[in-house]
């Protein structure tokens, strides 16, 4: 390829990128991270996020966002031969905490995160499908963990948000790198298994990341962190009523 070809391609993969980060910073809260201007210049894609352990053996049924048109996740399986209308019940089991020995997040930090999710993910499921604690017939047990997460940069990000040179900064930053400047992260990985016989059904790893949404101009340090939660929760939700798992929350759930 000539230095000419070369340099149009990173061109036009910058312009594609800005213009994508254009659209998200309109409307999206979180969005995963876009392929900076090399990667889409030989159309390759972001690293997915490091496998911690917490799915055991489960890795290598884990397939890329690129492999299925639709798939919300960085990585994702999902058993093909469950019967989800078959499932009434779930259970959420506490989330917890898997990182490398050198995490920059103290132990506090990690705890506050994982009460997050935990509550968000209650509070969510429990508005469409019966959230119980005891495992038995029809009854689903999902599992998660956070990886990872950075923090936003609260006076930065505003600036860079609303002052309209330093958007425009901030977009040229989204084409070069594939992220925005001054936000924050969450990485996180989930399973979802049959509570009596311990069979996978489910699991997935993602890693979502603040935007220049006018929306979250104004998040405090870990509003980025705490979007991508509400993220995944919501799209759980979403998931499992595409599914066809039974919906009975509300008033069904405090019954069970």
């Amino acid at each position: 390829m000539s230095h000419k070809s070369s340099y149009l391609k990173l061109a036009t993969g910058l312009v594609s990128a800005m213009l994508a980060g254009y659209l998200l910073a309109a409307c999206s809260q979180t969005t995963e991270a876009s392929p900076n201007i090399i990667q889409r210049a030989e159309g390759e894609t972001p690293a997915a996020p490091r496998p911690t352990g917490f799915l055991g053996n489960d890795y290598s049924l884990l397939q890329p966002r690129s492999a299925n048109p639709g798939q919300k996740a960085a990585l994702a399986y999902i058993n093909p031969n469950v019967n989800w209308a078959s499932y009434n019940k779930i259970i959420i089991t506490p989330v917890t905490f898997w990182a490398d020995s050198d995490s920059k997040l103290s132990a506090n930090e990690q705890q506050i995160l994982c009460n997050y999710f935990y509550s968000v993910l209650q509070t969510t499921l429990s508005q469409n499908f019966a959230v119980v604690t005891d495992p038995g017939p029809g009854t689903l047990r999902f599992a998660a963990a956070l990886s990872d997460a950075t923090s936003a940069t609260p006076v930065l990000r505003t600036v860079s948000v609303v002052v309209p040179q330093a958007h425009a900064l901030n977009m040229i930053k989204y084409g070069l790198t594939g992220t925005y400047a001054f936000v924050g992260s969450a990485t996180g990985e989930a399973k979802l298994t049959d509570s009596a016989s311990g069979q996978l059904l489910a699991a997935w790893s993602d890693e979502q990341f603040g935007t220049a949404a006018v929306k979250n101009a104004t998040v405090w340090q870990w509003g980025d962190a705490d979007n991508a939660m509400n993220y995944w929760a919501k799209g759980l939700d979403q998931r499992l009523v595409s599914l066809g798992v039974q919906q009975t929350g509300g008033a069904a759930a405090a019954a069970n």
